[in-house]
């Protein structure tokens, strides 16, 4: 059984009928609306009508990120502006930043959405929220803000830049929960240790996101803080954070279907593939107004997790994501992946979570270096020999490995780099 926005129950039958109209809706919309849609779909031969339900979603285009970019900054607006009630846009670091218009009614989804994912981690009108993540542009800040006002918790919109201030007012305030990045959260954790107030923290709960994190780096966190760690998923394009978010069991994380159609497709040929493959997760976004978008490939590997949740909710759920087809670094002709660094190093004792990789061309070969944190007391030699092997037998490469004391690698308050890649 599936709860709709009226909290009414619904049965599968029901929700799936549910998302055919809303993705019939949504076709309709962008096709009278949004030029490039428009465009699109007749050089494709269709029309609207030829999508009466969610087993025709195969025949719409995709979307990427490189069509937002080409009709920047409002060209897959399906509103007049008047109606844009808040812009979000990416930093444009790599390219012309993403623009995301939103209106009154996706502010109110969006909420609505964040404040079931802080429901889905414990957290109540009787706790107190600390937002610990980047405010402005960004989607990160006022999203869970406005999720945890809709909930009925008491905010305090912190955001980052002074993690020693960030600690006193958790104390001062008895702070309950905290949403941010992990590996801040790692960092904040490391600060309430060097101030000593670790005894007075009344932390219950912690929702995560804006980066990839492994199951290691949530058990640090909750060995640390004594509290439960959630992982939460979202991307400004779509919406924001809010998207889906894991229960007490983290066994994949619960997405909104109302709102969010998820496909996973083979990254090479995008074709759909069977639930508990792995792929490319693809979403469609069956309510929004402002920009609404139809199949658009997210760059994030996962997979639709089969079978029921043992927290009993009727919300289906994709797997923790396991990297971007876009983070991707090539080295002597082999794929990496951040996630494959972290899942080896979880399985090594005494390395620690917190890495950085850094690949040059030396010599007119490429050299990958893989700095690691660890304690002081472990036999380094041993344990870069180890790292090292595990590297070649999992990855198909042999880095240079050099550890370093905890603490010693640079924290970020915003999105962890981890990766830098210096050949180009």
């Amino acid at each position: 059984m599936i709860w709709n926005e009226t909290k009414e129950c619904m049965s599968r039958d029901e929700m799936t009928n549910l998302q055919g109209a809303r993705l019939s809706k949504l076709v309709d919309r962008v096709y009278h609306n949004v030029e490039y849609y428009r465009k699109k779909m007749q050089a494709e031969g269709l029309e609207p009508g030829d999508i009466k339900g969610i087993e025709d979603l195969d025949k719409l285009p995709f979307t990427t990120k490189d069509d937002l970019r080409d009709t920047y900054p409002f060209g897959m607006f399906a509103v007049d502006n008047s109606q844009i009630t808040r812009i979000h846009a990416s930093s444009g670091t790599t390219g012309k930043a993403t623009v995301v218009g939103y209106t009154r009614k996706d502010i109110d989804v969006w909420s609505e959405c964040v404040a079931r994912c802080i429901t889905m981690a414990g957290l109540g009108k009787e706790d107190t929220i600390q937002v610990a993540y980047g405010y402005g542009l960004f989607t990160g800040g006022l999203g869970a803000h406005y999720g945890a006002e809709e909930m009925g918790a008491t905010v305090v919109p912190m955001s980052t830049g002074n993690t020693k201030k960030l600690v006193t007012m958790m104390v001062d305030f008895g702070v309950t929960g905290i949403m941010c990045t992990p590996s801040y959260l790692l960092h904040i954790a490391e600060t309430i240790e060097e101030m000593g107030v670790k005894d007075k923290i009344k932390l219950k709960a912690s929702i995560n996101g804006a980066e990839p994190w492994t199951e290691k780096m949530r058990t640090q966190i909750e060995r640390q803080l004594g509290i439960h760690a959630h992982d939460i998923y979202g991307l400004s394009e779509i919406m924001g954070p809010g998207v889906a978010t894991d229960c007490q069991f983290h066994e994949g994380l619960h997405i909104h279907e109302d709102h969010f159609l998820p496909e996973i497709v083979d990254q090479n040929t995008l074709k759909p593939l069977r639930d508990g493959m792995t792929g490319e997760l693809v979403i469609s976004t069956l309510t929004k107004e402002g920009l609404p978008l139809i199949r658009y490939r997210t760059h994030d590997l996962s997979r639709i997790v089969p079978g029921d949740c043992p927290c009993g909710s009727p919300y289906p759920r994709i797997g923790t994501l396991i990297g971007r087809t876009d983070d991707m670094v090539k080295v002597k002709g082999v794929n990496i992946f951040p996630s494959q660094i972290e899942e080896l190093l979880s399985s090594i004792e005494g390395a620690s979570s917190e890495y950085q990789v850094m690949v040059d061309h030396l010599m007119g070969k490429d050299v990958m270096t893989l700095f690691v944190e660890t304690i002081p007391s472990i036999n380094r030699y041993a344990l870069e020999i180890e790292i090292q092997t595990g590297f070649k037998n999992r990855i198909g490469l042999t880095p240079v490995v050099k550890l370093v004391d905890l603490g010693e690698l640079p924290r970020s308050e915003k999105k962890s780099t981890r990766v830098f890649d210096n050949r180009y």
